[in-house]
């Protein structure tokens, strides 16, 4: 039985509901899902699930009967019962590396999909290494990377790839930029990453050694340089992040990226200065997560489960900024929201995990990216949630290997950074 059969008590089980984006999770599935959705709060606190109930049931008295289900990731059996229930189990429970392994093994084995929010790249590869092949057997649907790590990257990318020429060589760059703070479970995994430098290259090496080889196709995202990228009128700063190892892998699964497919992955910054700064900045994390003491010093400042009052995440936003070229063409894409750290990631999870149980999807299974499993349909549930996905322009690439072209794209996703473009619609439209 597989987690598309109907017979199971649940269509979706929030795992960790009680934390602070577990609890905006539950809350944006009480307030946006069907009636007809059967879903369940869980976790391993029963008296936190069972008040967290009764705070959702204030606003929708539907959710006063919301079961609750009991699991522990310490407890494997609990976490085999759970996903045994359910045709898709939500994962907000990290460092998922720490406390995800076990969850992902029960959810390969009864078939059922799985969602998460993990940007680490060891655990993500050590899952393919372990359960891709059962997952295929069973028909799970293992979907990592589930929030703002990695959705807008890596369907931004996917929507850029549609706007260009098929059946020729592709080239996208995505740069980023945000004013948000961002999770206490991000920072710890960050912290965690780190510190498992030699372990993650392990990780990554072996799953290379188990995954197919490409035949007639490329698909590549290679490190690159700090550069001025005139294009965004920014300083273009690579970023260490799981999303173009995310986006490289939608590339190799799917055709529709051509024959030869280039991601390069940035983050965009106005000042040079500050750009410099963002760099030391990071180097000196980097060198503090190998001292011990000091790893759990910065681990204490920022702890998971804490985060902003809804003033400040109001006030937070995103822009993904992708810049793609192929066939003669170059577009410039665009993909924003509100706050990326908790508010757009719950709402990306939640509407991720109802798109794997109620959306009418490609045939696939076993370790997936979003655009892989669900593309399309994950697209137009996020533009009705009001993320936005837009095409600035279209220019020839001839036309676009100097500096006339720019400016105006430049001016254009200028304005939409100003305040009343950057309003975000709270739900749906």
């Amino acid at each position: 039985m597989t987690s598309h059969d109907q017979d199971r008590p649940y269509d979706i089980v929030l795992f960790g509901a009680t934390s602070f984006v577990g609890a905006l999770t539950a809350e944006y599935l009480s307030a946006h899902a069907p009636d007809t959705l059967r879903w369940a709060i869980a976790g391993r606190d029963a008296g936190k699930l069972e008040r967290l109930r009764e705070r959702l049931a204030a606003d929708r008295p539907g959710c006063a009967e919301l079961p609750v289900v009991h699991a522990d990731a310490a407890d494997p059996a609990s976490l085999r019962e759970m996903a045994a229930r359910t045709r898709v189990v939500a994962s907000t429970v990290g460092p998922y590396l720490t406390h995800g392994q076990d969850l992902v093994a029960a959810c390969a084995e009864a078939g059922t999909d799985y969602t998460d929010l993990s940007g680490e790249p060891e655990f993500v590869d050590l899952m393919y290494v372990r359960h891709d092949a059962r997952a295929r057997e069973t028909g799970a649907r293992l979907v990592h990377a589930c929030g703002f790590d990695s959705v807008p990257h890596d369907l931004g990318a996917y929507y850029t790839v549609q706007q260009l020429p098929e059946g020729v060589p592709l080239r996208v760059d995505g740069f980023i930029s945000a004013g948000a703070r961002f999770s206490g479970g991000t920072f710890a995994s960050a912290l965690q990453q780190f510190a498992r430098g030699r372990q993650m290259m392990a990780a990554a090496r072996d799953r290379r050694r188990h995954e197919p080889r490409l035949v007639d196709r490329k698909a590549y995202a290679p490190p690159s340089a700090p550069r001025y990228a005139s294009e965004v009128g920014a300083w273009a700063l690579p970023l260490p992040t799981i999303d173009p190892q995310v986006v490289q892998r939608s590339a190799r699964a799917l055709a529709r990226y051509g024959p030869d497919f280039r991601y390069r992955h940035y983050a965009a910054v106005k000042s040079l200065p500050v750009a410099l700064g963002g760099v030391a900045a990071v180097g000196a994390l980097f060198a503090a997560a190998q001292v011990p003491p000091a790893r759990r010093w910065l681990g204490g400042l920022v702890k998971p489960g804490d985060g902003p009052d809804a003033a400040r995440r109001a006030a937070s936003w995103f822009s993904m900024r992708f810049v793609g070229e192929g066939g003669g063409q170059r577009v410039f894409t665009e993909v924003w929201g509100g706050d990326p750290g908790y508010g757009e990631t719950a709402k990306i999870l939640a509407e991720a995990s109802m798109s794997l149980a109620l959306d009418e999807l490609p045939e696939v299974a076993g370790q997936v990216t979003t655009a892989v499993a669900m593309g399309d349909a994950l697209t137009a549930r996020l533009t009705e949630a009001g993320i936005g996905f837009r095409v600035a322009a279209v220019r020839p690439a001839i036309a676009a290997q100097g500096d006339a072209t720019y400016p105006a794209v430049a001016s254009r996703w200028a304005d939409l950074h100003s305040a009343s473009a950057l309003r975000v619609v709270s739900g749906r439209r």
